[in-house]
């Protein structure tokens, strides 16, 4: 799931019309609730003392598949903390966690902070000492299993990956759509995905998928002649569009002609998006503040729980979705312990690659080549 571009423009206009290093209007019924956020601030506010000190810039790698798919995070970051520079730089993860090794590698630390959906990188750096430990100011108030126990990381928003499907082919009961309708004569040539061998959420969704149906589904799936894309807003925005009746293993703006469908007998992928600072940051009060400011309940009522689940126990799900521990076809867990096993990854995506081909296309995130080692050095 990922916020609309004119969501997103929303919020960064809200927050910027609060003035600059404003606190966030918090309307919230509950005074100890209200009171929180207001504690939170004051401590942010201590944090932003102590980044503006330590130089005033930080450097954050978030993953995903647009270029400025976050910039509205930046912004609002920098609508309350105009005296630190931020560069937030998007690409896709599986590109970043590359970039931060050699980094690592190359004792050129550039990222303070890794916001990614490989899960697995955050074990291992931890594991190699690579992380800082830090519990951000909310940390309390995070879901047990949206942070690491000894606190080296912490989850910044539940992510998921269902099926998008045109609002007339989704039927009278659109939970009850299933991955096998997909394969009626009325999907043939309108179908679109996100080449599953491209994004390792993705492929989980397959490996689901799969695992439910058989191989024989996906072979069914290709003689479909669906198209395939990369990066997930360009299987997501064509559906949306009424171009294409479905996809799965996608998320995104469903309107006009869609509807988002986490199923009700099909399992579907969820995950927790990890973040941690690098215990070799160059700007680590900066990145403190960062990471606090964005698991703080005002920042995540704001700017996560518009457009997916957040973190924290005392923010409420999107408007029309239920907390998410009660949709019993998707675990956290499970993504996690597919993305840790990286031989057996390597064996189903080698798989699932002689059914659909070779990818095809440029970085999504980053279509011109232009990122390099080091984006965002200051």
């Amino acid at each position: 799931m990922r916020i609309t571009r004119k969501a997103g423009a929303a919020l960064v206009a809200a927050v910027v019309a609060m003035g600059a290093g404003a606190s966030y209007a918090v309307a919230d019924a509950s005074t100890k609730a209200t009171a929180g956020a207001s504690g939170e601030q004051a401590k942010l506010q201590a944090l932003y003392r102590q980044a503006e000190a330590d130089g005033g810039e930080v450097t954050v790698y978030m993953g995903g598949d647009k270029p400025g798919q976050w910039d509205f995070i930046a912004k609002a970051f920098a609508a309350q903390f105009p005296g630190v520079k931020i560069h937030l730089v998007t690409d896709l993860s599986k590109i970043h966690d590359a970039r931060i090794d050699n980094q690592i590698a190359t004792h050129d630390q550039v990222a303070d902070v890794a916001v990614l959906q490989t899960v697995q990188d955050f074990d291992r750096w931890k594991s190699a000492g690579q992380l800082l430990k830090y519990r951000p100011i909310g940390s309390g108030e995070v879901f047990d299993n949206a942070k690491d126990p000894q606190g080296y990381w912490t989850g910044v928003f539940y992510g998921a990956f269902a099926d998008m499907v045109n609002t007339k082919a989704a039927g009278s009961d659109p939970s009850a759509f299933t991955a096998a309708d997909l394969l009626k004569p009325e999907f043939k040539k309108k179908l679109i995905f996100t080449y599953p061998n491209d994004d390792d959420a993705v492929l989980y969704d397959f490996k689901l998928t799969v695992d439910k149906y058989g191989w024989t589904w996906l072979r069914s799936l290709v003689a479909q002649n669906p198209a395939f894309v990369r990066g997930t807003p360009f299987s997501a925005g064509p559906v949306a569009a009424g171009d294409y009746l479905a996809t799965l293993g996608t998320a995104g703006d469903p309107t006009p002609n869609a509807t988002m469908i986490f199923p009700a007998n099909d399992p579907f992928n969820s995950w927790v998006q990890h973040g941690a600072i690098f215990k070799n940051a160059p700007h680590k009060a900066a990145a403190k503040l960062f990471l606090s400011w964005l698991t703080s309940r005002t920042a995540q009522q704001q700017l996560i729980a518009p457009w997916t689940w957040s973190v924290r126990k005392d923010v409420a799900p999107p408007a029309g979705l239920r907390p998410l521990a009660t949709y019993h076809q998707t675990d956290v867990a499970g993504f996690e312990a597919f993305m840790s096993d990286r031989d057996a990854v390597e064996r189903f995506r080698s798989q699932v690659q002689l059914h659909v081909g070779q990818v095809v296309g440029p970085d999504p995130a980053d279509p011109t080549n232009t990122l390099g080692l080091t984006p965002g050095k200051f």
